[in-house]
This record gives structure tokens, sequence and C-alpha cells, in this order.
């Protein structure tokens, strides 16, 4: 292995698939009460945080980024062994993960000069940057070096999107992600918001009045996008995220996959559980898909 491949905790792979795949995560911290902060998955596991959300919710939880010295600690022992690497942090719009390892990487170059430490600015998060690191994973298998990686990342990661609903309009407004005039008007009303994320930004795309019309309404958009775009999804990796309810996540990867089907080739598509990172702006009921380029199409 010519480099090593990390990513913060943002990438929502889980336990098994960075182990499988040999990524190194550097997780963030979650806190229910403000003061006593844990790693994800490492001390809280993301099924328990969400089932904390859903007993509690009157609670707000609070995400933190990984620090400085989390990163140092991260590339040093590869810097050590002379091993480059290529890091994937969430998009600088939600969080200063990067610019925590942009120092990280300072300090750890003026040690090991001799050693490549490339820092990137995902412009995604959640599920969709756990596709554009599986991505990168891809390319370091076809032997790309670390340079050709580092671009094609760069290349295809404007590709990305989120299109995705939530249970409600609280955690987003409490986060700060979405104007209150917006939430008044969804709490009044009891709609469903509907959001894309895109090059590093949300933006609202519509509204509905019941989750089952905001999934339908999800894989509209999803066809309105290929259209959009005039791409075939053959070309994607494509994956749903989801929260708390899985079997509902089951449902709507299969209405997903039976749209899909219709103008593409697609056999499948993978379930990922969005994490602590995203799951304290969203709230426990997270649902929609993530939709990335591959580098060799």
């Amino acid at each position: 292995m010519s480099y090593q491949i990390i990513t913060d905790g943002s990438c929502d792979l889980g336990e098994q698939i960075p182990k499988e795949q040999g990524i190194h995560v550097v997780p963030f911290y979650v806190t229910f009460d403000g003061e006593t902060y844990q790693k994800e998955i490492e001390e809280v596991g993301v099924r328990d945080f969400y089932q904390k959300m859903v007993d509690y919710p009157d609670v707000y939880p609070k995400s933190s980024l990984p620090s400085i010295q989390d990163y140092v600690e991260a590339f040093t022992p590869y810097a050590r062994d002379g091993v480059d690497m290529v890091c994937l942090c969430i998009t600088t719009k939600f969080s200063g993960s990067y610019n925590a390892a942009m120092n990280a990487r300072e300090l750890v170059l003026e040690e090991y000069p001799d050693v490549k430490i490339a820092v990137i600015d995902t412009t995604v998060n959640t599920v969709l940057q756990g596709i554009l690191v599986l991505e990168a994973v891809r390319m370091q298998q076809a032997g790309l070096s670390l340079e050709e990686t580092v671009a094609n990342i760069e290349r295809i990661k404007s590709t990305g999107r989120i299109i995705f609903t939530v249970g409600n309009f609280e955690y987003l407004i409490h986060g700060g992600r979405i104007g209150k005039v917006m939430g008044a008007a969804g709490s009044v009303l009891g709609i469903r918001p509907l959001i894309m994320l895109r090059e590093g930004e949300i933006f609202p795309t519509g509204i509905t009045r019941s989750r089952v019309k905001s999934r339908k309404k999800l894989v509209d958009q999803t066809r309105e996008h290929f259209a959009k775009i005039k791409e075939s999804p053959d070309d994607y990796q494509i994956v749903v995220g989801y929260g708390y309810d899985y079997q509902e996540a089951v449902e709507f990867r299969n209405q997903l996959l039976a749209s899909l089907q219709e103008y593409s080739n697609l056999k499948e598509i993978g379930i990922f559980q969005i994490g602590a990172t995203i799951g304290v702006h969203t709230g426990p009921h997270p649902l929609g898909l993530g939709l990335i380029r591959k580098f060799d199409r």
C-alpha cells in the first residue's frame, strides 16, 4: 500500500467497513449534557445515540470536531513509518475538522518533512462522504498514485448530492441549519422539509404533508436530478442513509431501486446509518440518499 487513507467521523461508514478496507477514522465527539464528550462509535454507539434522542426528545445533543491533537496522533505513526497519507474531511461549511487536520499536518511535517500528507475539504458529509472515501479506496486498489487519487477526488466531489428529509424542523432550527421563519411555518403546519446538500451547503427543495409523500418526493427528485444532468445512475455510487428506523430505510431503498431500474441497470443500493455528527442537526429521523460519480466513469 503506497499511502494511508484517513477520514473523520462524519463519513458514517460504521465500524466494520473501515476495518475491512483499512481506513483510519478520526472520530467526532458527541455530548448530551454539554460537559461530557464521548468519541462516536469508540465510546458511544450510533444506535445508543439515536435511542437517547428518541427517549429524551427535549434534549438537544451537540457534536464536537476532532482536535488538532487527535489528528497529530492519527498522522504520526504513519509518518514515523514513512507512509504517505490522504485525509478526507467533512465540508468546511459544517465543521472545522479540515482546519484541525491542516494544523496537525504542519506539526507532523516539522518532524517528518519527507512524508506527504494531502488534506482534502471534501465539500460533502455523512454517507456521501462515506462513498467518496470508498471511491478513494477504489482508486488506491486500481493502482493510482497519491497525486492521482487527490486529483480524482477533487474532480468528482462536486458531482456529489444528498437528497433527504427529516422528521421535523426542530433540530435544524436548534443547530442553526435552517431559518427560524421556515421552522415556525413548519411547526404550525406540520409539514416535512425536503433538503439537498450540494457543494457543502444545504438548500430546501420542497415540503410535504407526510413521511410517505416525502419518500416518494425524494425518489422523484432523484429522477429529476439525473434527467437534469443528462447522466445515468449506472455511472454513480448511490447509497441510502437513515437515522433510527432501519426498517423504513429498507422500504425506501426498495422504492428508490425500483424507480432507478426504470432508467438504469442498477442492481443494488447499500444502506448506511447516518452518525451522530449529522444526527445532532437532523434529529433521529433523517432519511435520504447520497450519490456521487464513480471516478472511472
